[in-house]
């Protein structure tokens, strides 16, 4: 697996993959090693059968995230091995579209104030004042706040595209409480890694996620699953019920395509209590009510 996977790095570098991708596409093709204890290129079509049914029925995984594990997969195969890949043969489950959990504007000031920490707090708070992912947030550097200009660049976001955000004054000013606070101020990154956030490092996605997780225990909105990404969805939808345009914010969360986007609408209150059932339309006679009574 050694020169197999060191060939699967290389391809995958040379075509500016994301790091998390790399990562993904390679422990997919190794648990597809592991599971049928043999080397993935002595391995053919009907293992990918097979390993894509137990998926679903063995491990439980969504449909979307079958999806990127076949195209781990798919990369293995067509790039590194060089072989053929029958779309008939592996066909691609059908997505799902959820719609994420949205919390009103009162809830996200509780899950902020319920930070257990100082620096949880300002997490939380460049999440939801942001819409940045956190990864994005994690990497953010004290040279991508621009008080000037009253923006935050985001720099390799998702597609390793850069923008621009909107820098909040409420958080350029929680920002600078923050920066007082620290015991060592940093040189590079805004938020540092490790306890006393001194490292030369950054913080960890895994620290904000845990931020998340003990804010909302906190706040009592432990059965609203709540995590990063949903200060993210927060901050879309409550611009969308504000009056913002959907190409803005498309172009503030990093979207591509704007049908991405779309899918606020369906979130927004101002958007869907502004529309009328037409059940509100229809005129019914008072006898057909008091016959029921």
């Amino acid at each position: 697996m050694t020169h197999l996977r060191q060939i699967m790095l290389e391809e995958l570098t040379r075509r500016n993959y994301a790091e998390s991708t790399i990562h993904t596409y390679i422990h997919t093709v190794e648990h597809f090693s592991r599971h049928f204890h043999r080397s993935p290129d002595q391995l053919g079509p009907e293992h990918i059968r097979q390993y894509q049914a137990a998926l679903f029925t063995h491990w439980k995984l969504a449909p979307n995230t079958v999806i990127q594990r076949l195209a781990a997969l798919r990369f293995f195969y067509v790039q590194v091995l060089k072989r053929g890949w029958s779309v008939a043969e592996t066909p691609y489950p059908k997505k799902v579209l959820h719609l994420p959990e949205i919390l009103s504007q009162e809830e996200v000031a509780r899950l902020i104030d319920a930070a257990e920490f100082p620096f949880h707090r300002i997490l939380l708070m460049t999440l939801y004042a942001t819409g940045a992912r956190r990864a994005e947030v994690a990497h953010l550097k004290i040279s991508d706040i621009d008080s000037q200009r009253m923006v935050i660049h985001i720099r390799g976001g998702k597609g390793r595209k850069d923008r621009d955000v909107m820098l909040s004054p409420k958080l350029l000013e929680e920002l600078r409480i923050y920066w007082r606070g620290l015991r060592r101020k940093p040189k590079e990154w805004l938020f540092p890694g490790n306890r006393w956030h001194t490292a030369s490092y950054p913080v960890t996605t895994k620290v904000l996620w845990t931020a998340c997780q003990i804010a909302a225990e906190r706040a009592g909105l432990e059965h609203r699953r709540i995590h990063p990404h949903t200060l993210r969805h927060c901050f879309a939808t409550h611009l969308l019920e504000a009056g913002a345009d959907l190409r803005t914010i498309q172009i503030l969360l990093g979207h591509r395509d704007l049908e991405v986007t779309t899918v606020y609408l369906h979130l927004s209150q101002r958007h869907l209590s502004a529309t009328a059932s037409p059940l509100d339309a229809l005129m019914f006679s008072s006898q057909g009510a008091s016959k029921h009574r």
